[in-house]
């Protein structure tokens, strides 16, 4: 019971595949949650279409034929992602402009459990010197950050923190530092002071990968 995580995402993608009347959008859906997940895992170098075709269980002749290039492929997530992350922050601004912060920061984490989905931005934004990547990258971050002061009413010291604290749970995700929570005091107390209410979601994310990669 370890792998709760994703277990409502595979038990998607494995209903739309084996679905013998799957819409296009639907289709096209699965591609990009395999691909998130393995961009995120991956990187963009690491990854290829045969992989995401495998993960989504299509053929890699009909990833490329919906996306073309694997370029392309990588930034229909990147905009997924930043949708999916706006998203969420919106609705939590519709429900009142009390503690946004924290909340923001709840939801954030959330949305761990779409596997991938943090960690590609992640990758997207260590791209910034590629000419198609990072234009895309830059446009991305700057759109969250123009929704945190525009929409979120945030000042720029408050963008700053948040952004600062997002980009530190990224990479302790990215480390896998949950590996380390029962062994290393150091990491523990990162991860402690990092999620003080959403540690458990990190550490789950942890026992998932550790089964994932026996």
């Amino acid at each position: 019971m370890t792998d709760n995580l994703s277990s409502v995402n595979e038990h998607h993608l494995q209903h739309i595949v084996h679905h013998p009347r799957m819409k296009a959008e639907d289709r096209r859906e699965l591609i990009l949650a395999a691909a998130t997940k393995a961009f995120g895992d991956y990187g963009y170098f690491g990854t290829t279409t045969d992989k995401v075709a495998k993960a989504a269980g299509v053929s890699q002749p009909y990833v490329v034929r919906m996306f073309g290039t694997k370029e392309q492929l990588f930034l229909e997530v990147m905009r997924r992602a930043v949708d999916r992350l706006l998203a969420v922050f919106r609705a939590e601004l519709a429900a009142g402009t009390h503690d946004l912060g924290p909340r923001f920061g709840r939801a954030y984490i959330d949305l761990l459990t779409d596997r991938g989905l943090l960690l590609s931005l992640m990758h997207a934004f260590v791209l910034g010197s590629d000419p198609v990547v990072g234009r895309e990258a830059r446009s991305g971050f700057l759109e969250v950050y123009s929704f945190l002061r525009d929409e979120a009413g945030f000042d720029a010291d408050e963008v700053h923190t948040f952004l600062a604290n997002g980009m530190l749970i990224n990479t302790m995700v990215g480390l896998r530092m949950s590996d380390e929570f029962e062994t290393n005091p150091l990491a523990a107390e990162c991860l402690i002071t990092a999620l003080p209410e959403k540690l458990d979601r990190v550490l789950e994310l942890g026992r998932v990968q550790r089964a994932e990669a026996r």
